[in-house]
């Protein structure tokens, strides 16, 4: 099966990736190009990966994803998954691939997530 990637960037800079299909080593590198063309662009606030529609991941995906969360990190932005199913969930569960509190399940849930984290930032920038 392939790998279906759609990136889209928000008004407030958080790009969305939304991942329909396998994420192994066949598709894995599709992944890894998108992110390097989002990232030239620009850096995003927020990188969130949609995973509603992802069925499978393999190591070579988890690779590209540990990628992905090194380069949002160097430049202090979050990355944030979105709506895993149960067996991709488990997988992250398992190899430890992202902390539980960057594990959503719905829209609403993140969208809160990120509003706070976005007063906060704008609250200690009132401070100085």
């Amino acid at each position: 099966m392939a790998l279906d990637i759609q990136a889209a960037t928000d008004a407030q800079g958080r790009c969305r990736i939304a991942l329909h299909g396998m994420l192994d080593a066949g598709t894995s590198p599709l992944l890894d190009r998108e992110l390097e063309r989002v990232l030239r662009d620009g850096t995003p606030s927020a990188l969130v990966f949609d995973l509603a529609g992802l069925e499978y991941v393999s190591s070579a995906g988890l690779r590209v994803l540990f990628k992905a969360r090194r380069a949002m990190q160097q430049h202090g932005a979050p990355l944030l998954m979105l709506s895993p199913q149960p067996q991709v969930r488990k997988v992250f569960e398992i190899v430890h691939a992202t902390p539980v509190d960057e594990i959503f399940a719905s829209t609403a849930e993140l969208d809160r997530y990120l509003d706070t984290i976005q007063r906060r930032m704008l609250g200690a920038g009132d401070e100085d």
